[in-house]
């Protein structure tokens, strides 16, 4: 078993390394006579893409995607997408000091103890450069789930600092470099991270993302819980150390009066008063927006000498040198949303196979 797949109706399979030619993906199982072309794929990638500000790494990568099958005349065909973003911009050099030390915090010692050969040139698959992949076959799985489901991320905290939820305003993402929702927050983070940088460091962070217009009955009771899904597809990004849906650790410190999301009709329709369950109940969405967050750690590529070992068993000290995100937890918001709309994706192509006959927006009988 590779476990380079994951998704069962809409599946996908990524491959590549950081500093090989080519990275990319292959998605299987999605639905036929669907627009799509580059274009639809190539805005998501922009998000995430590296060099964007000063506050990324300065790798200068276009990762410019290029659709190679189940596209015929601008329509899915129902057969493998398989898609493909060149490496450009490689500086195998950079890695060569580590060939045979394992940097703390990497994956270099599991990789060898597991494998007994390891990439050692950016990390090789273990480098985040893959979840590009992942976010071009995300850009897929927007177009499955159609237009009336809207999937927005935001950056909520880099390091001890964190946004003032008060001020969150989502139009303010898209026009700072950390997607934050608090504009008030930008300069703290700016300073916060123009330090941490300067002493070869970095910084941790946490993300939330949020999928708007979600039907109700995605999911499954007991093994096929769509927050069980979601938790591990979150979990499975790079660096992620903790995923929390809606309250998450939070509710242990509330009442059950406070947790439990009160509900009224209104227009025919169950309306929530609440939303600490973050949209799921059960395993299965309620309708509700569906609100998940994950915490990323601290780059561990960093010019700080560190204490490890080498391949000889000898002790050692290690730094990192190349191009490295001081905070990775910035180019992780469209990983985040990316792996939110291919959990949906494959979700609700579940629920056609198993139901389909449900409606598309459930109601209750009318008295």
């Amino acid at each position: 078993m590779s476990h380079n797949s994951f998704g069962h109706l809409f599946r996908v399979t990524t491959w590549g390394e950081s500093h090989g030619p080519a990275i990319g993906c292959v998605v299987d199982g999605c639905p036929p006579r669907i627009a799509l072309s580059e274009t639809d794929i190539q805005p998501w990638l922009d998000k995430r893409r590296p060099g964007a500000s000063r506050f990324t790494s300065q790798r200068a990568e276009p990762d410019q995607v290029r659709i190679l099958s189940g596209v015929f005349e601008g329509m899915t065909t129902g057969t493998p997408i398989s898609l493909v973003i060149e490496n450009l911009d490689q500086r195998s050099k950079d890695y060569a000091e580590i060939a045979e030390r394992f940097r703390p915090g990497h994956a270099d010692l599991t990789y060898w103890l597991k494998y007994g050969i390891r990439d050692y040139r950016g990390g090789g698959r273990a480098s985040a450069r893959e979840t590009a992949a992942r976010v071009a076959a995300g850009a897929i799985a927007r177009r499955v789930l159609g237009a009336g489901v809207r999937i927005r991320g935001a950056l909520i905290q880099i390091g001890p600092h964190r946004i003032d939820r008060a001020r969150w305003d989502w139009d303010q993402v898209a026009d700072n470099p950390f997607f934050c929702p608090d504009a008030l927050t930008v300069p703290i983070w700016e300073e916060f991270l123009a330090a941490v940088r300067k002493a070869g460091s970095s910084s941790g962070a946490v993300i939330e993302v949020v999928a708007e217009g979600v039907p109700a009955g995605l999911g499954a009771p007991v093994y096929g819980k769509l927050d069980a899904d979601l938790a591990a597809a979150l979990m499975g990004i790079n660096a992620v150390k903790g995923v929390e849906i809606g309250a998450g650790f939070a509710a242990a410190a509330l009442r059950g009066e406070e947790n439990a999301d009160e509900m009224r009709m209104e227009a025919g329709e169950v309306r929530f008063l609440g939303n600490q369950a973050g949209g799921i109940l059960g395993g299965i969405s309620i309708g509700a927006p569906i609100v998940a967050r994950f915490a990323v750690k601290p780059t561990s590529s960093i010019l700080v000498p560190r204490r490890s070992v080498d391949r000889g068993g000898r002790e050692i000290e290690v730094m990192t040198k190349g191009r490295h995100d001081p905070c990775v937890g910035i180019r992780a918001v469209p990983v985040g949303e990316a792996m939110m709309a291919l959990v949906l994706a494959d979700h609700l192509l579940r629920q056609r196979a198993q139901n389909p006959d449900a409606p598309e927006r459930p109601r209750l009988p009318r008295n």
